[in-house]
């Protein structure tokens, strides 16, 4: 994990614009977009996935949660949104270091599940 695409990112290896950032998390356009807008909110301190997370990890938890609200109050999309955490291979997390996915701009039906998120 420690070599992650995120980490990566995160860490000024690999060049991208965050839409929002602090000293906990960054936000990022996904280069795969599965909606108009879709974006994801990345943990600065790498955990594989959320059920790994324990309760030292509840404040930063808490956190990612707030960021999204500002992140799709900020990219014009607060009042309707889906925020989608896959986890493990089997959900389709294909990326090992934890990530929320917020995408919007598009109906999504209830029941209805979207694919192609990693």
């Amino acid at each position: 994990m420690a070599d992650s695409i995120f980490a990566r990112i995160i860490n000024g290896e690999i060049p991208t614009e965050f839409i929002y950032e602090d000293e906990h998390c960054v936000a990022i356009h996904d280069i795969n977009p599965q909606a108009p807008t879709h974006v994801l909110v990345i943990p600065r301190r790498p955990i594989e996935k959320l059920s790994d997370a324990g309760p030292q990890d509840q404040e930063l938890l808490g956190h990612l949660l707030l960021v999204v609200a500002k992140v799709a109050e900020q990219l014009g999309v607060a009042d309707a949104f889906r925020l989608i955490v896959n986890n493990g291979a089997n959900a389709g997390q294909t990326v090992f270091h934890l990530h929320l996915h917020i995408v919007a701009g598009r109906s999504f039906k209830e029941g209805q599940l979207t694919g192609g998120l990693n």
